[in-house]
């Protein structure tokens, strides 16, 4: 072979290795984005499946504590009292008669809290950080008519509650709340309890005040639909959590007590 020959090969040589490792990279980065596009519309779809069916990160061994489903009623037309009249007649409740409350009014209460509100069954009443919604509500319910005593877990894609224990542990809900006796004397308590992972995996650390903001927005929707059904209602921040979390019987932080009846007057 002739050196000319030779030379013309040299030269030809590196070009040829880089361009094949130029290819190599182009296919390289085409197969990644190909794979992060799947991954990704992927995770985008079982993601907003997993909200409407209630799934992201689910309380351990909750559903397996269920013992009844019961059906609320839906909630009913909007009623007659303005929102800034609910504002301004808004009080803290702390005295409550021995008139029970209907599964109507319990239904209008757990929808405020947590209800659906938006095609799709995602949406809910109160604001979510990133609509990941780490609020679970439960009811310790005594006297509530058409409803077996017990705590109930609100389940808000069915509009349903599940019963998980039966009784009326109203009692043992007032000595977890250092025997503040109007936990003991509501017909019914609602807890509001929150899985923080839901908010922690998307904004780590800044997560745990996104769920406490959200504690909050719950609590006044509640305290707005009491007044709009004619009852009251308190927050209630003083209680043992590991006794609460051992009553509900779930991996879940409690973060609010609200007992709910009609005023004594």
């Amino acid at each position: 072979m002739s050196n000319e020959r030779m030379d013309a090969l040299r030269r030809m040589e590196p070009r040829s290795k880089e361009h094949r490792g130029l290819s190599l990279l182009i296919a390289l980065a085409t197969i990644v984005v190909v794979l992060a596009l799947a991954f990704g519309v992927t995770d985008a779809r079982d993601t907003r499946a997993d909200r409407a069916e209630g799934k992201l990160t689910p309380v351990r061994n909750l559903h397996d504590a269920v013992r009844r489903e019961v059906t609320l009623p839906r909630p009913g037309a909007a009623g007659e009292l303005s929102v800034e009249d609910a504002i301004a007649s808004r009080r803290s409740v702390r005295e409550f008669s021995d008139e029970p409350l209907t599964i109507e009014q319990l239904s209008r209460l757990l929808w405020a809290a947590q209800g659906i509100t938006g095609e799709g069954g995602f949406k809910r009443a109160a604001p979510s950080a990133g609509a990941l919604y780490p609020m679970e509500i439960f009811v310790v319910a005594g006297r509530v008519e058409g409803l077996t005593p017990g705590v109930y877990w609100y389940v808000p894609s069915s509009h349903t509650i599940n019963l998980l224990k039966a009784g009326d542990y109203r009692g043992e809900l007032c000595e977890c709340a250092l025997s503040q006796s109007w936990i003991r004397e509501a017909p019914l308590s609602l807890v509001i309890a929150g899985v923080y992972d839901r908010t922690m995996k998307k904004y780590d650390e800044r997560g745990v005040r996104y769920v406490h903001i959200e504690v909050g927005a719950v609590a006044e929707n509640v305290y707005l639909q009491a007044e709009s059904l004619g009852l009251g209602t308190t927050l209630v921040g003083a209680f043992s959590d590991e006794d609460v979390r051992g009553l509900l019987s779930a991996e879940v932080s409690p973060l609010g007590i609200m007992p709910v009846g009609v005023q004594l007057r």
